[in-house]
């Protein structure tokens, strides 16, 4: 009895049925998109759960991206490019050191319409045909921008949307999910050191786990009949998406 009254108090405000399953198939929409085309996850949930869902970011989200990074990586874990995926990383440890310094000096949504700006460009000139070849230097830089644009809006893919949109699916699927899982238990640590995440908001999470690892199951036969250029145009739409949802929320005011 005692269990079940600890569980009723954790369990979230106005969290009624019909909210639970409209968060369900937020999750469950998004986890199929990461498991297609290797990230999409927060770029699609982030947005709409910030409209819809404020109690989902960050911390839920990020709770949930892990294990879905992670189940990512382990499912095509041969095809991982770990040169690719160590550079990147150091790339984003670098970018989200310096958003701390940057912030200091810019807003947030100055740089948030900044980063937007930049995304809808790189994808504007990939559209085009312009492809970046997947180099140390490119993987770092990406990278840096991800750990930038993390940090300040908690969507953190898009620069990684162009800069490996030249790999093959599968090691592209692969990459991006041990760079994520590494990426999102880094900051759920730095929330959690920060006291921005508690035991309420994981539960969140919990309580949507499986809802996630569905939508990743049902995204296999998708991922094996996507061709390479399918899988290109799914990232760059992504991004391209995702960048107009980062100025929407800058540029549009919020009323309390």
């Amino acid at each position: 009895m005692s269990d079940g009254m600890a569980l009723a108090a954790l369990w979230p405000a106005g969290m009624e049925a019909g909210r639970y399953a409209a968060m369900g198939a937020l999750v469950f929409g998004g986890a199929c998109l990461q498991g297609v085309g290797g990230l999409g996850f927060s770029m699609f949930c982030a947005p709409v759960a910030l409209l819809l869902f404020p109690e989902l970011v960050p911390g839920p989200i990020l709770a949930l991206g892990c294990p879905l990074a992670l189940l990512a990586g382990l499912r095509e874990f041969s095809a991982i490019e770990w040169g690719t995926a160590g550079y990147t990383l150091a790339g984003r440890a670098v970018g989200a050191a310096l958003a701390t310094a940057v912030l200091q000096v810019l807003s947030g949504p100055t740089l948030s319409i900044l980063f937007a700006l930049l995304i809808l460009a790189g994808v504007g000139l990939s559209v085009r045909g312009w492809v970046v070849s997947v180099t140390p230097r490119a993987s770092a830089a990406a990278g840096v921008a991800s750990g930038l644009m993390g940090t300040i809006t908690s969507a953190g893919a898009p620069p990684l949307a162009i800069a490996m949109q030249d790999l093959p699916p599968a090691p592209l699927r692969a990459t991006l999910g041990c760079v994520f899982f590494v990426g999102s238990v880094m900051s759920l640590i730095a929330l959690a050191a920060a006291g921005k995440t508690d035991a309420r908001q994981l539960l969140i999470g919990v309580l949507l786990l499986p809802w996630m690892v569905a939508g990743f199951f049902a995204s296999g036969p998708l991922a094996r009949r996507m061709s390479r250029t399918g899988v290109r145009k799914v990232l760059l739409g992504l991004a391209a998406v995702s960048a107009l949802a980062i100025l929407a929320q800058s540029l549009v005011p919020t009323h309390a």
